[in-house]
């Protein structure tokens, strides 16, 4: 499996079509939960995503302080086959580009509830009461880096 990092302005037509077809079947479709899920933020991301022979396996974004957040932000964390480790090699690949590419020294996410433990593993701390998003309950959490 390939994994592949590149800021928006580096993608193909094909490779944003897949990231774009992979979240919205996740995160509007399965979620049953209408929004606007292809925004602006989109264009000032990297992208990081895995890819073998049978297509796009996982995918999150990678966002520059300054643009959700004041400090660079992970989010639109995806896995196709969920529970088999892939989620985390992802996440991981994540905060790498994150510190190599953005400097970053700590990373803030709104995370959905029931993944908590899932970046809690990863390192990072619940930093606020649980909220709704678009109608599904999430948290704030952060991962100091220094």
């Amino acid at each position: 499996m390939e994994c592949i990092v590149k800021h928006f302005s580096q993608l193909t037509a094909d490779e944003l079509f897949l990231i774009y077809k992979l979240r919205v079947s996740v995160f509007v479709v399965e979620q049953n939960c209408p929004y606007q899920e292809v925004d602006d933020f989109d264009r000032e991301a990297y992208h990081v995503f895995f890819r073998d022979e049978e297509g796009l396996q996982a995918y999150l974004r990678v966002l520059p302080g300054g643009t959700v957040f004041p400090e660079v932000s992970i989010g639109r964390v995806i896995a196709v086959k969920r529970r088999c480790g892939i989620g985390s090699r992802l996440l991981a690949e994540g905060i790498r580009t994150a510190k190599e590419k953005l400097h970053a020294k700590t990373i803030r996410i709104e995370a959905q509830t029931y993944a908590k433990p899932f970046y809690e593993r990863a390192g990072f701390r619940q930093t606020s009461a649980e909220f709704l998003e678009d109608g599904i309950p999430h948290i704030e959490m952060r991962l100091e880096l220094e």
